[in-house]
Protein backbone atom coordinates (compact mmCIF):
# COMPACT_ATOMS: atom_id res chain seq x y z
CA UNK A 1 0.00 0.00 0.00
CA UNK A 2 2.86 2.31 0.86
CA UNK A 3 4.52 1.34 -2.80
CA UNK A 4 0.80 2.73 -4.54
CA UNK A 5 1.30 5.91 -2.34
CA UNK A 6 4.97 6.55 -3.29
CA UNK A 7 4.33 5.58 -7.41
CA UNK A 8 1.45 8.24 -7.23
CA UNK A 9 3.15 10.75 -5.79
CA UNK A 10 6.07 10.07 -8.79
CA UNK A 11 3.44 10.21 -11.22
CA UNK A 12 1.74 13.52 -10.03
CA UNK A 13 5.48 14.73 -9.71
CA UNK A 14 6.42 13.19 -13.34
CA UNK A 15 2.77 15.34 -14.39
CA UNK A 16 3.58 18.54 -13.09
CA UNK A 17 7.23 18.45 -14.58
CA UNK A 18 5.90 17.23 -17.76
CA UNK A 19 3.07 20.24 -17.73
CA UNK A 20 5.21 22.35 -16.28
CA UNK A 21 7.88 21.40 -19.65
CA UNK A 22 4.69 21.68 -21.93
CA UNK A 23 3.51 25.14 -20.61
CA UNK A 24 7.37 26.60 -21.18
CA UNK A 25 7.44 24.89 -24.22
CA UNK A 26 4.74 26.74 -25.63
CA UNK A 27 5.33 30.05 -23.90
CA UNK A 28 8.11 29.94 -26.01
CA UNK A 29 6.75 30.38 -28.93
CA UNK A 30 5.18 33.32 -31.26
CA UNK A 31 3.78 34.15 -34.53
CA UNK A 32 3.60 37.29 -36.99
CA UNK A 33 1.84 38.25 -39.90
CA UNK A 34 5.18 38.34 -42.09
CA UNK A 35 3.14 39.49 -45.14
CA UNK A 36 0.85 41.62 -43.31
CA UNK A 37 3.79 43.35 -41.56
CA UNK A 38 6.00 43.44 -44.80
CA UNK A 39 2.82 45.09 -46.47
CA UNK A 40 2.11 47.88 -44.14
CA UNK A 41 5.77 48.76 -43.82
CA UNK A 42 6.42 52.97 -45.62
CA UNK A 43 9.67 51.10 -47.33
CA UNK A 44 7.21 48.47 -48.99
CA UNK A 45 4.61 51.03 -50.02
CA UNK A 46 7.55 53.59 -51.40
CA UNK A 47 8.90 50.58 -53.01
CA UNK A 48 5.26 49.21 -54.39
CA UNK A 49 4.95 52.90 -56.00
CA UNK A 50 7.94 52.89 -57.61
CA UNK A 51 7.48 49.66 -59.39
CA UNK A 52 4.18 50.68 -60.24
CA UNK A 53 5.79 53.73 -62.10
CA UNK A 54 8.39 51.62 -63.96
CA UNK A 55 5.56 49.24 -64.90
CA UNK A 56 3.61 52.16 -66.18
CA UNK A 57 6.74 53.30 -68.15
CA UNK A 58 7.05 50.12 -69.29
CA UNK A 59 3.49 49.92 -70.40
CA UNK A 60 3.21 53.23 -71.78
CA UNK A 61 6.57 52.56 -74.33
CA UNK A 62 4.80 48.79 -75.06
CA UNK A 63 1.27 50.68 -76.25
CA UNK A 64 3.34 53.65 -77.97
CA UNK A 65 5.30 50.41 -80.17
CA UNK A 66 2.36 48.43 -80.86
CA UNK A 67 0.38 51.47 -82.37
CA UNK A 68 3.05 52.31 -84.19
CA UNK A 69 3.36 48.92 -85.91
CA UNK A 70 -0.50 48.87 -86.28
CA UNK A 71 -0.19 52.12 -87.87
CA UNK A 72 2.56 50.51 -90.62
CA UNK A 73 0.41 47.50 -91.18
CA UNK A 74 -2.28 48.83 -92.12
CA UNK A 75 -0.54 51.44 -94.06
CA UNK A 76 1.30 48.02 -95.72
CA UNK A 77 -1.78 46.19 -95.99
CA UNK A 78 -3.94 48.85 -97.55
CA UNK A 79 -0.90 49.67 -100.08
CA UNK A 80 0.24 46.15 -100.91
CA UNK A 81 -1.64 45.78 -103.71
CA UNK A 82 -0.39 49.13 -105.49
CA UNK A 83 3.62 47.60 -104.50
CA UNK A 84 5.99 45.65 -106.23
CA UNK A 85 6.36 42.40 -104.66
CA UNK A 86 10.42 43.38 -103.72
CA UNK A 87 8.45 46.38 -101.51
CA UNK A 88 5.72 43.88 -99.96
CA UNK A 89 8.67 41.86 -99.37
CA UNK A 90 10.60 44.51 -97.24
CA UNK A 91 7.83 45.26 -95.74
CA UNK A 92 7.09 42.57 -94.51
CA UNK A 93 10.32 41.62 -93.34
CA UNK A 94 10.26 45.33 -91.43
CA UNK A 95 7.05 44.36 -89.70
CA UNK A 96 8.17 40.91 -88.66
CA UNK A 97 11.40 42.68 -87.36
CA UNK A 98 9.07 45.61 -85.40
CA UNK A 99 6.33 42.24 -83.82
CA UNK A 100 10.11 40.56 -82.49
CA UNK A 101 11.16 43.74 -81.10
CA UNK A 102 8.21 44.30 -79.41
CA UNK A 103 8.71 40.81 -77.73
CA UNK A 104 11.92 41.39 -76.72
CA UNK A 105 11.33 44.61 -75.25
CA UNK A 106 7.98 42.86 -73.30
CA UNK A 107 10.79 39.99 -71.98
CA UNK A 108 13.27 42.38 -71.08
CA UNK A 109 10.86 44.67 -69.68
CA UNK A 110 9.09 42.02 -67.44
CA UNK A 111 12.79 41.23 -66.49
CA UNK A 112 14.01 44.72 -65.33
CA UNK A 113 10.68 44.84 -63.47
CA UNK A 114 11.00 41.70 -61.69
CA UNK A 115 14.63 42.33 -60.76
CA UNK A 116 13.95 45.97 -59.88
CA UNK A 117 11.43 44.30 -57.76
CA UNK A 118 14.00 41.81 -55.71
CA UNK A 119 16.63 44.57 -55.10
CA UNK A 120 13.69 46.39 -53.55
CA UNK A 121 11.74 43.73 -51.39
CA UNK A 122 14.55 41.72 -50.38
CA UNK A 123 16.47 44.67 -47.84
CA UNK A 124 12.94 45.30 -46.78
CA UNK A 125 11.83 42.14 -45.93
CA UNK A 126 15.62 41.29 -44.13
CA UNK A 127 14.81 44.36 -42.71
CA UNK A 128 11.53 43.09 -41.11
CA UNK A 129 13.20 39.65 -39.93
CA UNK A 130 15.71 41.39 -38.26
CA UNK A 131 13.21 43.46 -36.19
CA UNK A 132 11.25 40.09 -35.45
CA UNK A 133 14.42 38.55 -34.20
CA UNK A 134 15.47 41.36 -31.99
CA UNK A 135 11.95 41.26 -30.29
CA UNK A 136 11.28 37.68 -30.42
CA UNK A 137 15.06 37.47 -28.41
CA UNK A 138 13.89 40.52 -26.47
CA UNK A 139 10.91 38.87 -25.12
CA UNK A 140 12.38 35.19 -24.53
CA UNK A 141 10.88 33.87 -27.75
CA UNK A 142 12.84 30.87 -29.19
CA UNK A 143 10.34 30.36 -32.27
CA UNK A 144 8.43 33.19 -34.28
CA UNK A 145 6.15 31.28 -37.27
CA UNK A 146 4.63 32.81 -39.95
CA UNK A 147 0.75 33.31 -38.84
CA UNK A 148 -0.38 32.19 -42.54
CA UNK A 149 1.03 29.13 -42.28
CA UNK A 150 0.09 27.94 -38.64
CA UNK A 151 -3.12 25.95 -38.16
CA UNK A 152 -3.71 27.26 -34.77
CA UNK A 153 -2.20 30.47 -33.01
CA UNK A 154 -2.78 31.04 -29.76
CA UNK A 155 0.52 32.19 -28.87
CA UNK A 156 1.82 35.54 -28.76
CA UNK A 157 1.02 37.70 -31.72
CA UNK A 158 4.57 40.20 -32.37
CA UNK A 159 2.95 42.15 -34.77
CA UNK A 160 2.62 45.21 -32.37
CA UNK A 161 6.15 45.17 -31.28
CA UNK A 162 7.67 44.86 -34.38
CA UNK A 163 5.78 47.36 -35.75
CA UNK A 164 7.01 49.80 -32.99
CA UNK A 165 10.42 48.13 -33.27
CA UNK A 166 10.29 49.17 -37.30
CA UNK A 167 8.77 52.89 -36.28
CA UNK A 168 5.62 52.43 -37.44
Amino acid sequence: FKKMKTFKKLTAVFLLLLFTVTVNAQSKVAHVDFQTLISQMPEFIEAQAQLQKLQNTYQTDLEQSAKEYQTKLQTYTADAQNQTDATNQARQKELAGMEQNLQQYQQSAAQDVQKKQNDLIVPISEKARAAINKIAMSLGYEYVIDKQMTLVSEGKDLMEEVKKELGF
